[in-house]
């Protein structure tokens, strides 16, 4: 009807004194720029979870503003500051104590095979997560999940020939002190991918495959050995806060994956 008034029901007062911790929306895709270690950007497609705080006396949040608020940083370069401004304007426009945002997507670095030389891209599955209260600094994180080779050093041992191995993945995330600018994506997967038996790469001629299956066989590891590993090379990092890590075997002789995790805050 022409001119009637339509009723806001979100600000309408609930009466069951709940507040909810996170509420918002999830599975929206927009594209981004991200940053890249070179000083260019890359375009990704990500797929986003942005949530805020909800006061107990409000009925509902307002769905609408959260993609009202995304669509201006879409196909932007997109950094920690950035994030920062969307959540500051997240809990202004939508009057929340707390903002969180979380962009996941795919990020390629380029891999040069080793003995070849040839070159081509490999896919990287990737997260910004930044959290934000009122009257604070965001905090940031960023995950990478890194693909490797890992070589069993008990089947190495004895077996009179070959050793059994597979494709493993390390699932990181890392937080910095305040002051202490995040780490690259490709520096970090570099980082971790060295902390396998051997890297991976997405296009190989015969005499890298020679290679990388020898290097492997040079550099058998548990998946004890793999994640040990990679907490002291993450303990390393200038200004590191707090990590994350789940290292993955996907066995080949076996119906089941090998699974490590560990988690640290750093002093």
């Amino acid at each position: 009807m022409v001119g009637h008034l339509m009723q806001d029901v979100q600000n309408q007062t609930d009466a069951r004194g709940i507040a909810i911790q996170r509420v918002g929306i999830k599975d929206a895709h927009l594209p981004f720029l991200i940053k890249t270690k070179d000083g260019g950007f890359q375009q990704v497609l990500a797929r986003i979870l942005f949530t805020v705080s909800l006061p107990m006396e409000y009925k509902g949040t307002h769905m609408s503003r959260f993609l009202e608020i995304l669509m201006p940083w879409s196909q932007k370069p997109l950094a920690e500051p950035e994030m920062e401004a969307m959540l500051e304007e997240a809990l202004e426009r939508l009057d929340a104590k707390s903002a969180e945002v979380e962009l996941s997507f795919k990020y390629f670095i380029d891999k040069k095979a080793p003995v070849s030389g040839r070159c081509s891209v490999l896919d990287l599955d990737c997260c910004f997560k930044g959290t934000k209260k009122r009257g604070e600094k965001m905090v940031f994180e960023l995950g990478v999940d890194v693909p490797f080779t890992s070589l069993c050093p008990c089947s190495k041992e004895i077996s009179a020939y070959g050793a059994h191995n597979q494709r493993s993945i390390c699932r990181t995330k890392v937080r910095f002190h305040e002051g202490t600018e995040c780490i690259f994506i490709e520096d970090l997967a570099a980082l971790i991918e060295q902390q396998g038996s051997s890297p991976i790469y997405p296009l190989l001629k015969r005499e890298d495959e020679k290679y990388v299956t020898e290097a492997a066989y040079d550099n058998p590891k548990f998946v004890e050995d793999i994640l040990r590993d990679t907490v002291l090379a993450l303990r390393g990092l200038p200004g590191i806060a707090w990590f994350s890590i789940e290292c993955e075997n996907y066995e080949s002789i076996h119906n089941h994956n090998a699974f490590a995790a560990h988690e640290e805050t750093v002093v």
